[in-house]
Formats: C-alpha cells, sequence, structure tokens
C-alpha cells in the first residue's frame, strides 16, 4: 500500500496561495477541511481505519488532517480523499463553483431514469471455475476450496470480517501465502459487449452499481481495467453500507441514493433472489445470462428504449 504524506510542495493552498485562504472571524481553514472531511467520511459510513485503506492513507495523516492539525495537506491526499468517499475535491475544500449546465437525462418508455448493475456475473466473468481451478492449481478438491471461501464470504461483504481471515485460511489450507484479492483480479474478465453499454446507458440514463462485494474490491477492479472506465452516479457497495442483497435495507439505501421512485429504477443483476427482493420496491428488473450476454444486452437496451 502507498502511503501518502502531507508535504510542504503541491499543498492545496499553493494555487493563489487561497484555496484554504480564511475569512475574518471565520474557523481556520485547516479545520474546516478538517470538519467537511469528518462529516464527508461519516456520511460515506466509514470510519477512519476504512477511508485509510481505500484511499492509500496512514492512519496518522487521516487523524492530523481530520483535527485541522495539518496546515496545508497535499491536494493530492485530499484527492485520494474524495475520490475513496465518492464526493468531489472542491465539496472537501469548499470552493464554490458554478456548475455547468447538465444533459438532460432520458426517461425509457417504461418510466426508467436510473440503472443499476451488479458486478459479478454482469459485468466481469465469475463463476464457479475460478474454484475449480484454484483447487486444480493446490491439488486440492473443489468442494473444500468452495466451502472454505463461502463460509467467510458474506461477512466479509458486510464488512464485518478483514479479507486478511480469509488470506490466512487459504494459506494454512495451500501452505503457501495467498492473496485472494489478487486471485481474483487477475481470474475474472471483463464480460464482452459490457463497456459498450454501460457507454450508452450513461449517455442517456443515471447509472450505479449495486454489489456484494469485499472491500476495496471495486477501486480495484476500476484501477485494473475490469471495469469499465465510466463515472457512476452512485456505488452501492455492500461492504461499505454494511447490508447485502437480498437484505431489504440495501435495497432502501440504493432507491434512496438514486433519488427516484422505485418504479423509476432498472436493476441487473444474474441472481434471481436478488431480483425478486427488488421488486417488492416496485423496481423493474433484468435477469443477466453471462453465458449468453449479446441476448442479456440486446434485452436491457430494448428496456431501456426512449423517444427522441
Amino acid at each position: 500500500m502507498v502511503v501518502m504524506e502531507a508535504t510542504e510542495n503541491s499543498t492545496i493552498d499553493s494555487e493563489n496561495n487561497s484555496l484554504l485562504a480564511g475569512k475574518p472571524g471565520k474557523q481556520e481553514p485547516e479545520q474546516a477541511l478538517g470538519k467537511r472531511l469528518q462529516e464527508a467520511r461519516r456520511a460515506a459510513g466509514l470510519t477512519q481505519q476504512e477511508l485509510c485503506q481505500k484511499a492509500g492513507l496512514s492512519y496518522s495523516t487521516l487523524a492530523k488532517i481530520e483535527r485541522g492539525a495539518i496546515k496545508a495537506p497535499s491536494i493530492f491526499t485530499i484527492q485520494s480523499i474524495a475520490e475513496a468517499i465518492h464526493t468531489s475535491l472542491d465539496a472537501l475544500i469548499g470552493r464554490e463553483i458554478t456548475p455547468a449546465p447538465s444533459r438532460t437525462k432520458q426517461v425509457s418508455s417504461r418510466g426508467v431514469r436510473f440503472v443499476y448493475f451488479d458486478i459479478n456475473g454482469c459485468l466481469v466473468q465469475f463463476t464457479r471455475e475460478i474454484f475449480s481451478k484454484l483447487a486444480h492449481e493446490h491439488n486440492l478438491p473443489v468442494d473444500i476450496v468452495e466451502e472454505l471461501f463461502w463460509d467467510n464470504n458474506d461477512e466479509i461483504n458486510r464488512g464485518e470480517k478483514p479479507i486478511d481471515e480469509l488470506n490466512a485460511l487459504f494459506s494454512a489450507k495451500f501452505n503457501v501465502d495467498f492473496d485472494w484479492m489478487e486471485y481474483y483480479l487477475d481470474t475474472v474478465q471483463p464480460i464482452p459487449g459490457m463497456l459498450g453499454l454501460l457507454e450508452w446507458v450513461k449517455q442517456h440514463y443515471y447509472v450505479g452499481l449495486l454489489t456484494n462485494i469485499m472491500p476495496g474490491f471495486v477501486e480495484a477492479l476500476q484501477a485494473r481495467g475490469k471495469i469499465p472506465p465510466i463515472e457512476f452516479d452512485h456505488i452501492i457497495d455492500s461492504s461499505v453500507v454494511r447490508a447485502m442483497k437480498p437484505e431489504s435495507t440495501i435495497y432502501e439505501i440504493a432507491q434512496r441514493e438514486a433519488g427516484v421512485a422505485g418504479s423509476e429504477i432498472l436493476f441487473v443483476d444474474d441472481t434471481r433472489t436478488n431480483l425478486v427482493a427488488a421488486k417488492k420496491f416496485e423496481w423493474h428488473t433484468i435477469w443477466f445470462d453471462s453465458y449468453r450476454p449479446e441476448e442479456s444486452i440486446a434485452t436491457v437496451r430494448q428496456a431501456l428504449e426512449f423517444t427522441e
């Protein structure tokens, strides 16, 4: 992990010496920054330790910034924090900007305004073969590998257990150091056609991710280019919100973040139980078949038809 520390160069107040400039009678700029950062972190549902992991920061650096103890924190550090909690640099430093006019999004013929996609089985191919491959490489029965994974998966996806515990269990079973995230990232592949689909959906609709996934995996998939490089409007990560599909809580969070009625959301997932749960909130749903992605992509496009 790269630890990013505050430096004297490339600091936030280096541009015109004023990005963090205080105003008479107002709170000191570094203290105001710390307060905004702390509020944004809590709004994202993250502890200081979790934010450090997501942003690649040392705990001492984040704690000092939140206390206002660093007078001129690195702009690169603040940008990393902003990206980790899905906000803007301008919002964290308190800079007021005039927003550019936004392109009007479409409403489909079925009334859809917002589209949520799952990741595993929709954006990347994640099947039982990954466990078969792993078992073969370590000369173990596949059911032992699968049991070890699934016995720990839910707790890790909810952010209740660190992935290090799973790595330790695999390492002990394989008699070699093992990193599940690295193995996963090396093995899964983007599903053909999804880049084009997501770019088209993003052009016309609000789009987000709604996924049961382990901590840090969304960012790692984006960094590796496994997920299409588009700017999602909202990412509902089970390990961050501490709830999983098909539990009602995660759908409630997703709908609140989308800011639309349930009948205005389309949800694309490869697990039918997750789709059944979404229907209880009046969402539109599409089952994605990762073995026949062309058919599923065509179904999504058809569901999102609109009148020019």
